[in-house]
C-alpha cells in the first residue's frame, strides 16, 4: 500500500479550502484517506496562522513510515523544516530545449565567438590622434548665422493656382467611337446560314 501526503479540496467555487491528508496513492483526490495531518486555506493572509494548520508529530510519524509527499505539500512541510525543500524549476523539463537545437545554438555561439575573435586579433595601425591636436587648438566661436524659418520662406513664396484641367467624362469619350459591325459581331440566323 502506497502512501501519500497530499491536498484534499474542499471549499465552494473559486474559495478552495484543503485538508492535508494521508491517503493511499490510487484512491481519489476527494475520497478516501487514512489520517487527517491540518488544513491548508489559501484564501487567508499568508503571515496569518490559520493558513497552514499541521500536526507536525503526525506528519513526521507518516513520512518515518514511507508516506512520500506531493509537490506542493512538501513545500509546505519543508517551511516545518521536516523534509528537505523540493526544486520548482521555472522552465519545465518537458519544454526544454532538446538535443539538436542545444548543438546549433552551440554551433551559432561559436561561430559568434569565433567572429569575433578574428575582429579583435586584427592589427589596427595607430594613427596620431586629432582629438589632441584639436584639444590644443584655441576655439573660436563663429557668429551664427540666422537662417529663415520655414514658415517665412513659405510665406514669401507667391502662390498661383493653376487652372484644373477637366477630363474628358467616360460619356463624352463612349460617344465620340464610332461602332462597326463586322461579319464577327454578327450573330448567324437562318437567311445566313442558307446562303
Amino acid at each position: 500500500m502506497a502512501l501519500k501526503i497530499r491536498l484534499s479540496r474542499g471549499g465552494t467555487k473559486k474559495r478552495p479550502f484543503y485538508k492535508i491528508v494521508v491517503a493511499e496513492a490510487l484512491s481519489p483526490r476527494d475520497g478516501k484517506f487514512v489520517e487527517r495531518l491540518g488544513s491548508y486555506n489559501p484564501m487567508v493572509a499568508k503571515d496569518h496562522a490559520e493558513r497552514l494548520v499541521l500536526n507536525v508529530e503526525r506528519a513526521k510519524y507518516w513520512i518515518s513510515k514511507g508516506a512520500q509527499p506531493t509537490l506542493r505539500v512538501a513545500k509546505m512541510l519543508s517551511s516545518d523544516g521536516l523534509v528537505k525543500a523540493p526544486v520548482i524549476r521555472d522552465q519545465p523539463i518537458k519544454s526544454a530545449p532538446g538535443k539538436k537545437r542545444k548543438e546549433r545554438d552551440a554551433d551559432a555561439a561559436e561561430k559568434l565567438s569565433s567572429a569575433d575573435a578574428t575582429v579583435e586579433e586584427a592589427p589596427v595601425a595607430e594613427a596620431p590622434s586629432e582629438e589632441v591636436a584639436v584639444a590644443d587648438a584655441p576655439v573660436e566661436e563663429a557668429p551664427a548665422a540666422e537662417a529663415p524659418s520655414e514658415e517665412a520662406a513659405v510665406a514669401d513664396v507667391p502662390v498661383e493656382e493653376a487652372p484644373a484641367a477637366e477630363a474628358p467624362s467616360e460619356e463624352a469619350a463612349v460617344a465620340d467611337v464610332p461602332v462597326e459591325e463586322g461579319p464577327a459581331d454578327k450573330t448567324p440566323t437562318e437567311g445566313d446560314k442558307k446562303e
